[in-house]
């Protein structure tokens, strides 16, 4: 019972109809879907299904056992809707946007370490941080400036899609160690970040973002952490 993923389309949706294939308590199958799924390090998305007669508060989005597949997962004790009903799926949108601006940044972050890997990550509404493997970091200040530097500059950020066999042949297009873009499916989808051959940055990625990196608003990174040999910690947080 695969999902119809209409993120990766379009991030910017905030509701869908859908018609339900399954539900219990563990998740809510819907035949296509606005909600983002966990993964990556990005939290699954949170909001409502509603349908005549009833609603269900949405905490979370995750992977079924069942491949290509969403659980909408329900709060406890909530009224779950039958089988075959038409649904309207609406985000958290308030939650989902940070999360675009938060995982844009973390891009953009990536980008003023050419050549570094990053080792770890993890995205959060109030709070972001990327590892890298790095030595001996610059100060928080300099990647606040470098950072709303480029924010300020309102890049366009763009996605496409290529194949894996592309990919193989341009391994340096992945930056990161712990997570590894999916293969198998022939494809793989690439985010660019700025125009041109010599992009801002360009690497796989299946998360959501925003159009254009003015959107993200300005970001302060807050602290360094030693997390071990030649791995750092930056966490960043939104302006409000």
């Amino acid at each position: 019972m695969p999902t119809e993923l209409l993120f990766r389309a379009d991030a910017y949706l905030r509701d869908c109809t859908a018609t339900v294939l399954a539900a219990s308590p563990e998740g809510v199958v819907l035949d296509r879907s606005v909600f983002y799924v966990q993964g990556g390090g990005q939290p699954g998305d949170a909001g409502r299904l509603h349908w005549p007669g009833g609603e269900c508060a949405i905490l979370n989005t995750v992977k079924s056992a069942e491949p290509d597949t969403l659980l909408h997962v329900p709060a406890e004790g909530a009224t779950l809707p039958p089988v075959g009903t038409t649904v309207t799926a609406e985000l958290d949108w308030a939650r989902r946007h940070r999360h675009m601006r938060m995982h844009t940044t973390l891009h953009l972050m990536c980008s003023v370490m050419p050549g570094i890997y990053a080792t770890g990550n993890q995205i959060g509404a109030d709070r972001s941080r990327l590892d890298f493997d790095l030595a001996d970091p610059p100060p928080k200040e300099w990647w606040t400036e470098k950072l709303n530097a480029l924010i300020a500059a309102d890049l366009p950020v763009t996605t496409r899609w290529i194949s894996d066999a592309e990919l193989d042949a341009n391994p340096e297009l992945v930056r990161t160690l712990s997570v590894q873009p999916p293969r198998g499916a022939g494809q793989v989808r690439l985010v660019q970040v700025g125009e041109g051959t010599t992009p801002v940055d360009r690497q796989p990625c299946g998360g959501t973002h925003v159009a254009r990196t003015g959107e993200i608003g300005r970001v302060e990174v807050t602290k360094l952490e030693n997390k071990g040999k030649q791995n750092r910690r930056v966490y960043v947080v939104l302006g409000e």
